[in-house]
């Protein structure tokens, strides 16, 4: 609703000229593009043609059904349903889908393979990769092992 100030001029209320603008998916497609390098992109990326090289991702990365993605990757979170072949580091959430194709080694917090999905490869939770936190055993507490 557009209110009028004391001087008769229309003004937009408050909540409508504070909120924020919708996230773009930014989208890399063609059935016959190659790409190659290192890349950084500060938000999310849906892929629907072949890259290759290094990928930094600010956001998600979503490998759709005709991507094909051979590089090594850091992302927050992944969403592959089409190839994937390299190593990679996510921060939050990994997605297979049942179309998704995967060889190579994960690091993540949480990885889920739908039924139909295909994984070849290590996956290692992030938060296990500090060894100062490894759990303790039975037997070592009674040898007064730590």
């Amino acid at each position: 609703m557009i209110g009028r100030s004391k001087n008769g001029q229309e003004v937009a209320p408050l909540a409508t000229i504070a909120r924020p603008a919708a996230i773009t998916l930014l989208t890399v497609a063609g059935e016959s593009a190659k790409i190659e390098g290192k890349f950084e992109i500060q938000d999310s990326i849906q892929i629907e043609c072949e890259v290759g090289g290094e990928l930094s991702i600010g956001g998600r990365l979503v490998i759709g059904e005709k991507g094909i993605v051979n590089a090594n990757v850091n992302t927050v979170d992944a969403v592959i349903m089409g190839q994937y072949e390299g190593n990679m580091v996510a921060t939050g959430n990994v997605e297979i889908a049942e179309t998704g194709r995967v060889s190579g080694n994960i690091q993540t917090d949480s990885l889920v393979i739908s039924k139909g999905g295909f994984f070849n490869g290590n996956v290692t939770k992030i938060n296990e990769l500090d060894t100062t936190k490894r759990p303790v055993y039975l037997d070592e507490k009674r040898l007064g092992q730590r």
